[in-house]
């Protein structure tokens, strides 16, 4: 079953568009090949699937950033720009489980596509382990970092974190759990939490995030907190039991996941996702390189909640 729903971009998994103050939209998203850091920048949303692309950053050819490049982020901080993402330094072992540490670039240019990104190092999460899928937000003049990683204490591939942040490369440790795969949907093939998302709406801080295997089992679900809440308290934070989008064979849509969110030109939230236009892989799941970009329209419900299917 092919998808009745056109992709924004295909071939790009885990996107991210951020709407920058000059009016452009940067688009980053993971390669098929794992391999480079690419950008992308338009005064629209849909003229970014035909925008011109810069490579910004190539992988090592050998050590702890030389291999499965995943998941990049990019944000503007402080007058600078900043992009987040994972690398590993070998493939999965014998247990399926990956090595990857987080790592931030800096570029101080006013494009972004522009100058050179500077290698700021890892990000220091407080421990050694599988560690991801980092972004960033700013409330109340206080920036924080959530992310996922692996704690060999509890079972599973990963967990959600918070903290807050001193400067963009560095955390204010120690980190806080927020959540963890326990509910039966966020367990299928794989117990997962990655991939979060941070949307700033009325007086709550929602966090979407990803769980499960990557194939249509993939679905997003839902953390909220408020606004005047300590963020670095569990007790502040209240999980959905149930996923907020799942596969949708109506659409074609095979587990949708690893969203980011953004405005149109209209400054209505869009919901950027992505997802395969087939159950399965073709091959595996990182050889099939059919996770492609869609972009919807966010509703909101009646009391102000966001409304993720269609």
């Amino acid at each position: 079953m092919e998808s009745n729903v056109s992709p924004l971009i295909e071939q790009r998994a885990d996107p991210f568009v951020y709407k920058h103050t000059d009016g452009y939209y940067y688009f980053t998203a993971s390669l098929p090949a794992f391999d480079a850091i690419e950008l992308r920048r338009a005064q629209t949303i849909s003229a970014l699937a035909n925008a011109p692309t810069v490579l910004v950053w190539r992988k090592h050819d050998s050590g702890p950033m030389s291999m499965n490049i995943w998941a990049p982020e990019i944000h503007f901080i402080d007058g600078k720009w900043y992009i987040y993402f994972a690398a590993a330094q070998q493939d999965a072992d014998e247990s399926g489980c990956y090595d990857h540490r987080m790592y931030v670039l800096e570029n101080d240019s006013a494009n972004p596509l522009d100058g050179t990104f500077i290698e700021k190092g890892q990000i220091n999460s407080g421990w050694e382990s599988f560690a991801l899928d980092a972004t960033s937000f700013l409330l109340d003049g206080t920036r924080y970092y959530v992310w996922a990683q692996r704690d060999y204490a509890i079972a599973g591939n990963s967990n959600l974190y918070i903290a807050k942040m001193e400067n963009p490369w560095t955390l204010q440790l120690p980190a806080v759990m927020i959540s963890k795969p326990e509910f039966d949907w966020e367990c299928e093939g794989f117990l997962v939490n990655e991939g979060a998302a941070v949307l700033l709406r009325d007086d709550k801080v929602f966090i979407t995030y990803s769980g499960s295997a990557t194939d249509e089992r993939y679905s997003m679900g839902l953390l909220w907190a408020m606004q005047n809440a300590n963020l670095l308290d569990l007790s502040s934070w209240t999980k959905s039991q149930t996923p907020v989008m799942v596969t949708d064979e109506a659409r074609g849509l095979f587990g949708p996941g690893h969203n980011s969110f953004t405005v149109d030109e209209e400054g209505r939230d869009l919901l950027v996702f992505h997802a395969r236009p087939y159950p399965g892989f073709q091959g595996t799941a990182l050889s099939d390189p059919n996770r492609h970009t869609y972009v919807q329209l966010l509703h909101y419900d009646e009391d102000g909640w966001p409304v993720f299917q269609e």
